[in-house]
């Protein structure tokens, strides 16, 4: 009887298949090693792309893009904790008040919250990456106040101010004056030395933008800006009606203390730091008057110069 085969049986293994040479390759080397910038994980490689686009003439993919220009009828917002109360706390016209979420409040944001809901302005809390969109990355503490679009007086609503307040009229005329705080610096000089109103130039000129108000510290929620379209022919119109122009000038020969004309109905001219009156500015006024200083200083900051003339015409007229 036969028995049965006990254990595993194995199948007799045969030589293995080769590769045919096609597995040569692998015992070969990689060649040499590519350069830098041609290593796609080369962390350079964006750039030397991005210098490459740039000598091309072409943008670049990570470039910002050139941001807008401002339209004179779109809102801005005021950034800061102290520049929002005292805009609130002086009246200043706002639509809304923004408040950051998970803000570490302090007195003045309380105060400007509360200021905000009795005049009935919109509160909102928006993110902080919001709010430095809003405020064009400027800084703002947490809080901002968007404030609608200025509204610009006519050059002769400024003289009507005076007469009705039945005092000698008294403007600041801006020429070339660029910086938006130096107006918001002029203006807080202005309300501080009884002026009724300051004149700007339509064009090349700065506005009364968040920038302004916020230099200011809320004083031109209580004087008036006029726009002229040609602020030569303002100035001329200004002297047919009575007023005299006196212009601020390094290099006049009559110090601005000495001019007799201070008292008088008066308009200040008021130039750019770096170049002063233009000419036809300069030929429409009846006097050029210097603010007397020592040599290492080659010039004023338009805001300062503004506030020495417009001290020294309030000190004439308490005469």
């Amino acid at each position: 009887m036969a028995g049965k085969a006990s254990g595993k049986s194995s199948k007799r293994q045969g030589a293995s298949r080769g590769t045919g040479g096609k597995g040569k390759g692998s015992l070969e080397g990689r060649g040499a090693t590519p350069p830098a910038h041609m290593r796609h994980w080369y962390k350079d490689k964006a750039r030397a792309e991005r210098i490459e686009r740039e000598a091309a003439g072409r943008p670049s993919r990570t470039a910002r893009p050139a941001p807008r220009a401002r339209r004179d009828d779109a809102p801005e917002v005021i950034g800061g904790r102290n520049p929002v109360l005292e805009a609130l706390r002086a009246g200043v016209p706002a639509n809304a008040l923004y408040v950051a979420q998970r803000i570490d409040n302090d007195d003045r944001v309380r105060e400007s919250i509360k200021i905000a809901a009795d005049r009935g302005i919109a509160l909102l809390e928006v993110s902080r990456d919001r709010l430095d969109r809003l405020t064009e990355g400027g800084v703002h503490q947490g809080v901002g106040l968007q404030i609608p679009p200025y509204e610009y007086a006519h050059p002769e609503d400024l003289v009507e101010t005076a007469r009705a307040a039945a005092e000698v009229p008294l403007i600041v005329a801006l020429d070339g004056v660029t910086d938006p705080r130096n107006l918001g610096a002029i203006a807080r000089s202005a309300t501080a030395f009884g002026a009724h109103g300051l004149l700007v130039p339509a064009r090349r000129s700065a506005g009364v933008t968040a920038g302004a108000w916020k230099t200011s510290a809320g004083t031109l929620a209580n004087l008036r800006v006029a726009r002229a379209a040609n602020l030569t022919q303002a100035l001329q119109t200004y002297r047919e009606e009575g007023l005299f122009v006196i212009g601020l000038d390094g290099s006049a020969t009559v110090d601005i203390a000495d001019v007799q004309l201070l008292a008088e109905p008066l308009v200040v001219v008021v130039g750019s730091e770096g170049k002063g009156l233009s000419r036809l500015v300069r030929e429409s006024c009846d006097q050029v008057a210097k603010i007397p200083m020592f040599a290492a200083a080659e010039s004023l900051n338009a805001g300062v110069a503004a506030g020495i003339a417009l001290y020294e015409a309030a000190r004439h007229r308490r005469r």
